[in-house]
């Protein structure tokens, strides 16, 4: 089994500059250095009241670059658009990804009145790849591949990657393994992560207390690092004990690139940063998007709706 590196906890972020909070298992809990090729994992449980019109994000509209990013959500409806003429709800356990590249604006939630649970997820791309145009998906609770375990020990749903003979759908640039395992009471999950991938973080966002390698007692929230450095020990083992539990594996190629980041845009200089805030002040940003006023669905061509 791989050895655990680290166990930390997880933190609590702002990111939408009010009283809502998030979760974060990185960078809060794990740095950018280690948690490379991960940027972010925000895990938020919050009350969603559905948008007064169809133009209405309680998320509102706000610009990326640089990285790819996944909405995975456990609970609710999920709702999105973007520069690129998107406009779409999608239903739990599901996602929406972006490959952003060379830019897009999007705005995101409103689709229902009630909880609202899942994952945002950042991760980073190549240099050579960040200024590519940008891809985008939606992936419905159908086409989500979900995973019966061995033994009855829960399920897994595969968002990225290849894992049991099956491809996640999230499109990432760089080579990543991302699955959410769902671990029956007294259970125990042994998984193999894939060969060639260094990076390797458990996230227990769920339940009560598991065991990782036989570290036993961690407690729902910790952020667990454990070393892939190794091509002899690529597996782990989680058990749980009096409840159920909600893991998430991040496995990765480090990139072992520059990371200039500020606020949705994530480059490898501080002088491309400069210039993508000048793009945007100037109009010109992002390069990639409709003709028409995406933000705007009065706007739209009639078979774009």
């Amino acid at each position: 089994m791989m050895p655990v590196k680290l166990i930390v906890k997880q933190g609590i972020t702002n990111p939408f500059g009010d009283h809502r909070t998030v979760k974060q298992a990185f960078p809060s809990a794990i740095p950018s250095k280690q948690s490379d090729p991960f940027l972010m994992c925000d895990f938020f449980e919050m009350n969603e009241n559905k948008a007064q019109d169809e133009d209405d994000f309680p998320i509102g509209w706000h610009p990326h670059r640089g990285m790819d990013i996944a909405t995975y959500l456990r609970k609710g409806i999920g709702r999105h658009g973007d520069s690129l003429g998107t406009r779409e709800t999608f239903d739990a356990p599901g996602m929406q990804w972006m490959s952003v590249g060379s830019g897009v604006e999007h705005a995101e939630g409103g689709a229902f009145d009630g909880l609202l649970e899942g994952f945002q997820i950042w991760i980073n791309v190549p240099k050579e790849k960040k200024m590519a145009d940008p891809r985008y998906g939606t992936v419905s609770s159908k086409d989500l591949p979900l995973v019966e375990l061995e033994g009855g020990a829960g399920t897994a749903l595969v968002l990225a990657g290849n894992a049991f003979d099956l491809r996640g759908p999230f499109e990432t640039v760089q080579e990543v393994q991302m699955i959410d395992f769902r671990i029956e009471t007294g259970a125990s999950l042994d998984f193999r992560v894939n060969d060639g991938l260094d990076t390797a973080i458990l996230y227990f966002y769920e339940g009560n207390m598991i065991s990782v390698n036989d570290k036993s007692d961690i407690h729902v929230g910790s952020v667990i690092l454990l070393d892939a450095d190794s091509d002899e020990y690529r597996s782990f083992n989680v058990k749980t004990k009096d409840n159920k539990a909600g893991v998430m594996l991040f496995a990765g190629k480090k990139l072992k690139e520059p990371i200039a980041w500020h606020g949705p845009i994530v480059m490898n200089t501080d002088e491309q940063i400069q210039a993508t805030y000048r793009e945007m002040r100037s109009g010109k940003f992002p390069p990639k998007r409709v003709a028409w006023d995406y933000k705007k669905s009065a706007a739209f061509p009639k078979n774009e709706l």
